[in-house]
């Protein structure tokens, strides 16, 4: 698949000017992961509507499904970082020999998942919780979720190839497809509409992994037929370059300890959540999936704005760097106080959604209007630390994300739980994790510009 001899002389991530550059690079992104959200939202709905115990049973894979998301989107954070620096540096063999990799990696992770969906999945139920209906379902949510991953981590790698390169827009529809196609087959599969049998929970399992291969494909196609700066080869697949390993790790792996870590902060904190009632973990479920429909804006700013950054970067463009980060800060800054404010006058509409029990509600009000809080310093972590990655600071980036990922949230929702014993009174611990990382993240960026300015003078 030889594309190379028909690049452009430059890429448009050094030409075009910052501002219109990164909206033509985010906006797409944003959007698909606007979808994307909506879709995990749908997904929980449909699961509502069955029992609130396959609520719970959803809820309580979520961890598991962030971990196979921290390994797939922490490599493609190494892919769409490393790939523009290459092209910066006119080294398109090293771009092909970093796709390759990238490919072998991902089936290394589905032959590990696979695994533990034919050995684990049941095991992880059995010791959180003793309701029959919770351990069955999720069972089998969590057994097809992981065996048939394989759509998940070649989406999000082809997308990422497609965003590196700059087809930005050809990643948005790869993303929106899957998730329409998942939103469309959801009610069908679990309820049974038309011709199509009642699966129930399995249902909105297959539903998920059906779109998420839609989306692989597709993403798959547009890197083939439309992407001209890398391309593919069975030998580099086979034979992956230790180098490439390295350099996809050095960069990503902050990512997969940020999500990871995120992973067991939530199996931990619903083990706090379990003390009160089943109730309450699927009121946390419910405010991850909001939370999550909160930052996609974040998450698609940074795939436009991580290959820029690392694209300047190596062209030594700081101005170009500086400017891309100072715009991405104000959207993402504007968008989230205006989901603050919005989140704070709808809590009862979020919580119909979802079918609320009167228990539900309860608990789900003080939560959600508790937890909105944290989104602004929240989104300023997402940014900043996508910056330190993307500038060759990760191990800034994994002080960031180890201390919003895992050490706050754990240690906040243990200590106000043993202060208080209230459920209503521990979802204090969402914003005050987020607004002590957020500080650290404003202090260690602060330091980084330093440094890079210093290397900047140096360089001139």
């Amino acid at each position: 698949m030889e594309k190379n001899e028909t690049r452009q002389t430059e890429n448009k991530m050094g030409t075009m000017p910052v501002l219109p550059l990164l909206m033509n690079m985010a906006i797409p992104m944003m959007l698909s992961f606007f979808i994307q959200a909506l879709y995990n939202i749908v997904d929980s709905m449909f699961v509502a509507r069955i029992s609130e115990n396959a609520l719970a049973a959803v809820s309580l894979a979520f961890p598991m499904q962030q971990i196979m998301s921290a390994i797939g989107i922490g490599t493609g954070v190494g892919i769409s970082a490393s790939i523009p620096r290459r092209l910066a540096k006119k080294q398109p063999e090293r771009a092909n020999e970093l796709a390759d990799t990238g490919i072998f990696l991902c089936l290394c992770y589905v032959a590990v998942f696979i695994v533990l969906g034919l050995t684990f999945a049941h095991r992880f139920y059995a010791m959180q919780t003793s309701v029959a209906e919770i351990v069955e379902g999720g069972t089998v949510y969590l057994s097809i979720v992981w065996m048939t991953c394989f759509g998940m981590f070649f989406g999000v790698l082809f997308e990422k190839m497609l965003t590196s390169s700059g087809f930005a827009s050809y990643a948005m529809i790869a993303q929106a497809s899957g998730a329409i196609f998942n939103i469309i087959f959801d009610p069908l599969l679990i309820f049974g509409l038309g011709p199509f049998p009642k699966m129930g929970i399995a249902g909105a399992a297959l539903a998920t992994v059906m779109g998420q291969i839609f989306a692989a494909i597709v993403a798959f196609l547009f890197n083939v037929r439309k992407n001209h700066w890398i391309s593919f080869s069975l030998s580099g697949i086979f034979h992956p370059a230790m180098r490439a390993v390295k350099e996809i790790f050095t960069i990503g792996f902050p990512s997969m300890i940020t999500m990871g870590l995120a992973s067991m902060s939530s199996f931990f904190i619903n083990q706090v959540l379990l003390q009160y009632s089943t109730t309450a973990t699927a009121v946390y479920g419910i405010w991850l999936k909001l939370q999550n429909f909160c930052f996609m804006p974040a998450f698609g700013m940074n795939n436009g704005m991580v290959p820029i950054l690392s694209y300047n970067n190596g062209t030594r463009r700081y101005d170009r760097v500086w400017g891309t980060i100072r715009y991405a800060l104000t959207i993402i800054l504007s968008l989230m106080v205006i989901l603050t404010v919005v989140f704070e006058f709808i809590p009862n509409t979020l919580l119909d959604l979802f079918s609320a029990s009167d228990t539900l509600r309860e608990i789900g009000l003080v939560a959600i209007r508790t937890c909105v809080i944290s989104l602004t310093f929240g989104g300023v972590c997402v940014i900043l630390g996508s910056a330190m990655q993307a500038l060759r600071h990760a191990r800034y980036a994994l002080i960031v994300n180890v201390l919003r990922g895992f050490l706050m949230p754990v240690a906040s929702f243990f200590l106000l739980s043993a202060v208080f014993h209230d459920v209503l009174k521990v979802w204090g611990a969402v914003p005050l994790a987020d607004a002590t990382a957020c500080f650290v993240a404003i202090y260690l960026y602060l330091k980084m510009k330093k440094d890079l300015l210093a290397e900047e003078e140096a360089d001139s």
